[in-house]
């Protein structure tokens, strides 16, 4: 195998309302906190177990930061894609750490909103939309609003969705 795959792909709940920052350039970043949880039946008590791991994740891609930064709070249910990352940092008092996060690049990567608007969570959390991005080019995927709520569209531009009819061969 020439190539290798470095890509995540997680389902779960957001810890904590997101953090934005935006860098010297202009570019935002956007980091927040997901819940996976397991459940099973211990074989020995018959007991049912759960355990919860954390996952930090970090949104390079502006697009998908503006969605995160509008609909997603905590408790929101989120699906995200990304790749593994390991970097290296020095804190306050000199002692070398290591923080492994899931990233959403600039170019690669997918967040898809899961909630439908007024399901659990906070006022707000989901909005009832879906938005899907692969890379910064890419149309977001549409989702109807809940009944008898107004909000903007994000569905695909109208006029037919054929390219088809302009490729001249």
């Amino acid at each position: 195998m020439a190539g290798s795959v470095n890509k995540v792909i997680l389902i779960g709940n957001v810890g904590k309302d997101p953090e934005v920052r935006t860098t010297q350039d202009g570019n935002k970043i956007v980091q927040f906190s997901l819940a996976t949880s397991e459940t099973w039946n211990d074989k020995a008590s018959g007991e049912r177990k759960e355990r919860t791991e954390w996952h930090r994740v970090v949104v390079f891609n502006d697009r998908i930061g503006d969605v995160v930064e509008k609909y997603v709070r905590k408790g929101s249910k989120i699906y995200v894609e990304g790749a593994v990352q390991t970097r290296k940092w020095t804190d306050p008092s000199g002692q070398e750490k290591y923080t492994t996060e899931i990233v959403i690049g600039r170019f690669r990567g997918e967040l898809t909103l899961l909630d439908s608007r007024g399901s659990g969570g906070e006022a707000g959390s989901g909005e009832g939309y879906q938005r899907s991005e692969r890379a910064p080019a890419a149309r977001p995927a549409a989702a109807p609003p809940a009944a008898g709520h107004a909000g903007p569209s994000w569905d695909a531009p109208k006029g037919g969705g054929d390219l088809d009819d302009e490729i001249p061969f």
